[in-house]
């Protein structure tokens, strides 16, 4: 009991004190060769999160309470040092002198750097070339997630980044859907996403929505920032999400590495990766195989991904990467259901004819060039080759489906190519270092879509039956992007810094093509045929702008706040498809605003690691759906969407992480681990009472659950440990006017709902078994209304399941 009564003090003490160490270690860093001081080298304590950085001369400084520390010198290029040493009521003196490596390209980390306690932390203040100082930020490290990876099971892959909303619309994770703050999660739309650093989603531009996600298996990590990242990666509302994938284990010719998971509903995943590493080069390729019926009737995928990358090592200062991914995959969509079918039997389906199909082809090449100690330079170049194809009948799913009548097929094609040069400049200013990082950005998107008549019957066919004449629309949509951007953390002292940003963006969206109007009366018979032939242009710049502020205690403990603007433009998703569920204003406006956030983050001794913040988002002339009524021309009642800016809306709220081991509380060294999480959100959103909808004012914004919560409970045990995950979100309106039930199933509320999963694996040497029950309590819920594919209608989400993976590595 009194080891817990001064660790709790000396928490509180930290937490609520700005009381520095008035003792600690200094010295200097010096070049073996030329005996010059070394500046910017990392000095730090291993095991901790206790560091700082050599002035222009090589000297330091770095405050710490009494006690033992190991205490180690990093410089890229040379070799590190490690230093031990005993701190009691004064300043200790340690010098370190650096000798060159032979390889220099690749940073090297000094071995114990830091524990990996917990399986989320946050991103540097500076890595690379790119600013993450003061900006709300996860990173999900792989290795250590109890859950499915195989079927990318994104409620246990995201279960520690608060906030989010997850919609689970298949169950081989094909594509990942997630949204935050009131920003629809359809296809991830409302993020910039990313793999390696560079672009993955259809069109940034165009057509923001992601349809390939890379298989959690082939990751080393995950990235999250929120909408701050608007400076550094574009305009988005949401923030940037990027997919770091797997290395080559170091000095390690060839490894091989298989993963071989079966499960419910058919599942059966085979994901195998060759890697190695050379003096001057190393590589990583994996393929993944992966099929499964469903969980519903009428339902099932098989899905095939290729990655492969290269990297050379190129003299002592340029380090060259090319990279490629090929993912396809063949979908059956068991389509929507309405409120009254989804109660009276979740896994039925009335739709057997409804298909999706992806093909997608990523080229990149990535260049790292060292340029002197100070700075560097990242330039990222890539492409996609791509295409998705969606045949089905689109029609409320109260309407039967026949199989002798033809089907609806949309197909995109799309061809990009895109290229972001990067400078990061290190210089002292005012006794501090500080960091500089400028940048410049170029896309060109050409996408065109088609949409008409596809064959009857049951088949996957993806072939038009009029293809020079279709009976709903073609068009292609050209769009170029050019963005200069800036940001500069100034560290005002060694605890206190600002960092300003500026970014300038031209955007150029383009339409071109037809659409046919074309009504038929109930026999069948055409009453007019109409081919309208439209040509759209948009050109426009703007300047978004951001300012954070960080103060950190020398226990690692962060007071951050942000500020940045934002910016969505309007793309042709949002103009033109043919749905009856569906009617666009053609007046469309783009939507503006900005993200804040407030918080206090940190973690301490090893067992407590934590981030709790506050936000507030404008969003100004928000796109959004309103239910409307019409007289159809045969004079039947017509319930559709109809989509506009509905107006200004406000989202704030509470986004919490507390994760807490309480092995590590009570003994440093425990043989039995004992950790929980807990990630709450809890969150207010209104329409503001001046919108120009009347209908609108005052209501709730859609997809906004006001309490959002994952927690969890961890036991480790030498190699075995296990997850048991718990989530629930209170209920969202799927519109704007705040419907609460329709008959066609596309609008109305997503009731609460909870889910509890429980994951366990155990390692042996090379081998490992994983194994685990998602959806234990077999609940009956959903997360998605859609309009379109997968539905339209109620998206239910999968019952109890299992999954068994054996992992073998070599």
């Amino acid at each position: 009991m009194k080891k817990l009564f001064i660790h709790i003090i000396i928490l509180l003490i930290s937490i609520f004190s700005n009381t520095t160490y008035a003792q600690g270690v200094k010295g200097n860093v010096i070049n073996s060769e030329s005996k010059n001081g070394i500046e910017l080298a990392e000095i730090f304590v291993l095991d901790s999160n206790f560091k700082t950085v050599t002035d222009t001369d090589g000297n330091y400084e770095l405050n710490l309470p009494s006690g033992n520390y190991k205490i180690a010198a990093f410089y890229l290029g040379r070799q590190s040092e490690i230093k031990e040493i005993k701190i009691d009521n004064n300043w200790e003196t340690i010098n370190f002198s650096l000798t060159p490596l032979l390889e220099t390209l690749k940073e090297v980390k000094a071995v114990g750097k830091k524990s990996e306690v917990f399986n989320v932390t946050r991103l540097n203040p500076v890595e690379g070339t790119l600013i993450y100082e003061a900006k709300k930020n996860e990173v999900i490290s792989i290795d250590q997630i109890n859950g499915n990876l195989a079927t990318n099971n994104a409620r246990q892959v995201f279960a520690k980044v608060p906030g989010l909303n997850i919609w689970e619309s298949d169950g081989g994770g094909l594509q990942l859907g997630i949204g935050g703050r009131g920003l629809n999660p359809n296809r991830t739309s409302n993020f910039n996403t990313r793999q390696n650093g560079y672009d993955i989603s259809a069109d940034p531009l165009g057509y923001p929505e992601s349809y390939y996600t890379p298989p959690v298996e082939a990751l080393s990590q995950i990235e999250v920032v929120r909408g701050a990242a608007s400076l550094q990666y574009g305009s988005q509302f949401g923030g940037m999400i990027n997919f770091i994938f797997k290395k080559a284990p170091e000095e390690t010719p060839i490894q091989f590495h298989t993963r071989n998971t079966v499960g419910s509903f058919g599942l059966l995943s085979s994901y195998n990766s060759l890697s190695g590493n050379t003096e001057k080069m190393d590589y990583f390729v994996y393929y993944q195989r992966k099929q499964g019926d469903g969980f519903r009737d009428n339902e099932s995928f098989e899905s095939n991904t290729l990655f492969a990358d290269v990297n050379f090592d190129i003299g002592d200062k340029l380090y060259l990467c090319f990279e490629f991914t090929h993912m396809d995959y063949l979908a059956q969509q068991a389509g929507g259901l309405t409120d009254k079918m989804f109660e009276e039997d979740p896994r039925q389906s009335v739709r057997e004819r409804n298909w999706f199909g992806i093909e997608w082809n990523i080229p990149a090449i990535i260049l790292d060039y060292r340029i002197n100690d100070k700075t560097k330079l990242n330039w990222k170049t890539f492409g996609l080759v791509g295409s998705r194809k969606a045949l089905g009948n689109l029609e409320r799913v109260t309407q039967v489906d026949f199989p002798e009548e033809e089907r609806n097929l949309l197909w995109d094609d799309y061809e990009n190519f895109g290229s972001e040069l990067r400078f990061l400049h290190r210089y002292d200013f005012m006794g501090q270092i500080q960091a500089l990082a400028v940048g410049a950005r170029y896309f060109r998107g050409n996408t065109q879509q088609r949409q008409g008549l596809g064959p009857a019957g049951f088949d996957a066919d993806f072939q038009y039956n009029n293809p020079n004449n279709l009976e709903d629309l073609s068009f292609r949509y050209p769009s170029e992007n050019i963005a200069l951007f800036a940001e500069n953390i100034i560290n005002l002292n060694s605890n206190l810094s600002i960092t300003p940003g500026l970014r300038w963006e031209y955007i150029s969206t383009n339409s071109s093509g037809y659409y046919r109007n074309m009504v038929e009366d109930l026999a069948g018979n055409v009453i007019f045929d109409t081919t309208i032939n439209e040509s759209k242009n948009l050109d426009r710049s703007f300047i978004l702008a951001g300012l954070g502020v960080s103060y950190k205690t020398p226990a690692d403990l962060e007071v951050y706040g942000n500020i940045s603007m934002n910016y969505r433009g309007i793309n042709f998703n949002d103009l033109r498809v043919n749905n009856t569920n569906i009617l666009v204003d053609p007046n469309l406006q783009d939507e503006s605003g900005y993200n804040a956030d407030l918080g206090f983050r940190g973690n301490y001794s090893d067992f407590l690691n934590f981030d709790w913040s506050l936000f507030y988002l404008a969003y100004n002339d928000r796109l959004g759906a309103l239910l409307r009524y019409d007289d159809a021309i045969d004079g039947f009642p017509r319930i559709y969407r109809y989509r506009t800016n509905v107006g200004n809306a406000a989202i704030a709220g509470v986004e919490s992480y507390t994760e807490m081991n309480w092995s590590k509380f009570l003994n440093p060294h425990p043989i039995h681990e004992f950790s929980t999480f807990l990630n709450a959100a809890f969150i207010r959103g209104r329409y503001g009472e001046d919108n120009m909808e009347s209908s609108i004012a005052g209501n709730k914004v859609e997809l906004v659950p006001d309490v959002n919560i994952k927690t969890g409970i961890n036991y480790n045990w030498k190699s075995f440990s296990s997850t048991l995950q718990f989530t629930y979100l209170s209920e969202q309106f799927t519109e704007a006017t705040n419907a609460e039930r329709t008959a066609t199933g596309v609008d109305g509320i997503i009731p609460s709902f909870h889910v509890l999963d429980l994951s366990a694996k155990y390692k042996y040497k090379f081998a490992q078994l994983e194994a685990g029950i998602n959806n234990l309590t077999n609940n009956y819920y959903f997360t998605r209304r859609a309009t379109g594919y997968p539905g339209p209608g109620i998206i239910p989400s999968a019952g109890r399941n299992f999954y068994v993976t054996l992992d073998l590595k070599f």
